[in-house]
């Protein structure tokens, strides 16, 4: 199935808990044409994050609900989830979103839930990214869009971006030139989805039906290239 050819747009919802670049380039790809996909839901565990600004500026439906309105970590999961749910959303994308997750709430969104890490995963789940790739001496960096598991940072990767990291980076600055890169990648792994040609088949990526040996990777004109160099 193409793009053009999806009846409807992908349904989705993104959690952020920040500035929400990764929610304002999804929505600048969906006004421009280039994603089919209709934004629900934009819900924040900070009811002052810049996300939810981005998100009344467009029109979208917005959600602010404070950890501190819940008894434990469990049952705040449990209504944020509920909410989400009621909304409909055929995807879940957490673009920033800084909280680990109950695994109970996880369960009903089985591949229908990714996040993008910045970083090469497996390397550096987490937090402090940037800088414990430049304290590690690496020659490359990049940002991974993975289904979302139990596991912090650790569900099936779909696909990477690289970039070198220079000489006299500092983490601010290797977070910086990334983030271009984050929203290109972001933006190319929605639209496979929403062109049903991603999907999590147990612990496998598959891409049109066939399991993935590695994950995807972006090429300089934001087409993912699947091992082998075929575009995706």
């Amino acid at each position: 199935m193409t793009l053009a050819s999806r009846p409807r747009p992908l349904r989705i919802a993104v959690l952020a808990s920040g500035r929400g670049s990764n929610l304002q380039a999804l929505i600048d790809a969906q006004r421009a044409g280039a994603l089919p996909i209709e934004l629900v839901l934009v819900a924040s565990d900070k009811v002052d994050a810049h996300a939810l600004r981005r998100a009344k500026a467009a029109g979208i439906a917005t959600l602010a609900l404070s950890p501190r309105s819940a008894p434990t970590r469990a049952a705040y999961d449990a209504e944020l989830f509920a909410r989400i749910a009621a909304a409909d959303p055929q995807l879940i994308v957490l673009a920033g979103f800084m909280r680990i997750i109950d695994p109970a709430v996880l369960v009903p969104w089985a591949g229908r839930i990714v996040n993008i890490h910045p970083s090469l995963l497996p390397k550096y789940p987490g937090l402090h990214t940037h800088r414990r790739a430049i304290e590690a001496g690496d020659a490359l960096h990049g940002a991974t869009v993975h289904y979302v598991t139990a596991e912090l940072d650790g569900g099936p990767p779909i696909a990477y971006a690289e970039i070198p990291v220079h000489a006299g980076d500092t983490p601010e600055v290797l977070a910086e030139r990334l983030l271009a890169e984050e929203h290109r990648l972001l933006i190319a792994v929605v639209a496979l989805i929403a062109a049903d040609r991603i999907a999590l088949g147990g612990t496998q990526v598959r891409l049109d039906g066939t399991a993935l040996p590695a994950p995807l990777r972006l090429g300089t004109d934001s087409d993912l290239v699947v091992p082998g160099n075929r575009k995706a």
